[in-house]
């Protein structure tokens, strides 16, 4: 009788969700239009995810008449958060294919199981199109997208239990 309320218990618990907190992520920038020849990749910065903001990202110098835009990125257990700080200004971001983020996280397996882009939170005009995933890492597209103080967008990520690496 016990076995089998604990086997019911089992069944019923929800899976426990993975993490982001912890894991080891580089974060650049890259703009191209064909991946395998891009315009700009910027230095990448490697970081654990712990407390406060992961990565501030500033001019690097042109390259290719292209630089990087003054970048905040705060990562929570299961949400990417994207702001700009004042000394960004406010402009047009580079339009291309792909002009954005990517954010990789090491690890072996597929790390994200889908996302949902937090439009409450949101002011960018991104697209559902805009955000996608390889394995562990996350892209986001702001191609011609304007950029300012004000500007700032979110992701809420369904992170599978990968093990850390």
């Amino acid at each position: 009788m016990i076995r089998a309320a604990l086997a019911a218990l089992l069944i019923a618990a929800p899976a426990s969700a993975g993490t982001l907190e912890g894991r080891l992520v580089t974060f650049t920038v890259m703009t191209w239009d064909d991946p395998a020849q891009p315009y700009l990749q910027a230095r990448g910065k490697t970081v654990t995810v712990g407390e406060g903001a992961e990565f501030g990202l500033g001019p690097e110098g042109l390259t290719g008449g292209l630089d990087v835009v003054p970048v905040e990125v705060e990562i929570a257990p299961q949400r990417v958060e994207i702001t700009y700080p004042i000394v960004a200004g406010q402009g047009q971001f580079y339009t291309a294919g792909f002009n954005g983020y990517v954010l990789r996280f090491e690890t072996e397996c597929a790390l994200f199981a889908g996302y949902r882009l937090d439009r409450a939170f949101t002011t960018l005009p991104v697209k559902d199109a805009d955000i996608f995933t390889d394995k562990g890492a996350l892209y986001i597209n702001v191609s011609g997208m304007t950029y300012g103080p004000e500007a700032r967008l979110a992701v809420d990520l369904d992170v599978t239990d990968c093990p850390l690496s």
